[in-house]
């Protein structure tokens, strides 16, 4: 029985030499790589507790003023994806850069590619363009940042001082002091230096929770987070704007950062559908 075994472990070990034996122990080599999916992110703008409409609908601020949206703009930076286990992860700078615009409805949704699978519970990112990118050459600057693309005809970009507006709000008013009863919001700067002073950062952080949802980043399902703007909130923030008083807001340091410190709020959780991508 003995040279039966020995026998039959040769044959064996003969057998591993000609072709590959299969190693069922511990694998020794390169850390595991998780595969990776996506997220997509609707924003979605509002007014108050309604769909925003532009032109058509008259809506009114908490000084009871009319206001009729005709332009609502604004871009998103820097993301960051809040994992359930408390770790993040943040997109990849170059992949990070999004600019929403209303009356373009393609705009309103992003992708984001490359994501690690695991449950996410929330989201932070920056309203606007962090100072080092409005600063870097035009090669770093491409896609929804590019002065010369698509951007043009929204006008997001102050060539003078080679910044980026972050919110750009136009309509009218019945109570607008202007002449011609429109009122324009044009927000940018990012702490840096015009011809003669250092200005106002009006870079804002957002971080929104998914109000105890999670988002499921798999191989067959990704996870659609709707996320509103409520255009009112520029408005009616901590520092309430008057149309009356201020029809106009673009290079004031101290009123432009008023409707900063507004428009940060402006943000909020809608829902999550996840999408399978099984056949």
């Amino acid at each position: 029985m003995k040279k039966l075994i020995y026998l039959s472990s040769m044959l064996f070990i003969g057998a591993c030499l000609i072709v590959a034996c299969q190693y069922s122990g511990p694998e020794v080599g390169p850390p595991l790589i998780i595969p990776e999916g996506r997220m997509v992110l609707k924003f979605d703008n509002i007014a108050g507790n309604e769909d925003l409409v532009l032109d058509n609908k008259t809506y009114s601020n908490s000084f009871g003023e009319d206001l009729t949206i005709s332009k609502f703009n604004y871009f998103v930076s820097n993301f960051k994806l809040l994992e359930e286990g408390g770790d993040s992860y943040t997109i990849p700078q170059d992949s990070s850069y999004f600019r929403i615009v209303e009356a373009d409805p393609k705009t309103q949704t992003v992708i984001l590619n490359g994501i690690p699978q695991g449950k996410y519970t929330g989201i932070e990112y920056i309203i606007g363009v962090d100072s080092l990118r409005s600063v870097s050459g035009i090669e770093k600057r491409g896609g929804a940042l590019d002065p010369s693309g698509d951007m043009a005809g929204d006008g997001m970009y102050w060539a003078w001082t080679s910044g980026y507006i972050f919110v750009k709000l136009e309509g009218t008013s019945s109570k607008s002091s202007s002449s011609n009863g429109k009122f324009y919001y044009h927000i940018g700067f990012y702490g840096g230096f015009d011809s003669e002073n250092k200005t106002v950062n009006n870079i804002k952080n957002v971080k929104i929770n998914f109000a105890g949802e999670k988002a499921v980043v798999t191989g067959d399902s990704v996870p659609e987070v709707r996320l509103t703007a409520d255009v009112l909130k520029v408005f009616n923030g901590p520092d309430p704007v008057s149309v009356e008083k201020n029809p106009g807001i673009m290079f004031d340091f101290t009123l432009s950062s008023g409707v900063a410190n507004n428009y940060k709020s402006m943000f909020g959780f809608g829902e999550i559908k996840q999408n399978s991508l099984a056949k």
